[in-house]
């Protein structure tokens, strides 16, 4: 029986720490865009030029 109060103690402290990484995700801003994340794969992505030491180099 004292294992249960032990699983119930840990769950409620793990359960107020996510909480609390939300509120502080919610207050600093994490979750204000919602709509470019699931956009952003359709971008295309912009090409880097090598130098011509990279070409030589393989």
């Amino acid at each position: 029986m004292n294992i249960l109060y032990f699983l119930v103690g840990c769950s409620v402290l793990m359960a107020i720490i996510f909480l609390g990484a939300f509120l502080w995700a919610t207050k600093t801003g994490q979750h204000d865009d919602v709509y470019t994340p699931g956009v952003r794969i359709l971008f295309d992505d912009e090409l880097v030029e090598n130098s011509e030491e990279d070409h030589f180099s393989n």
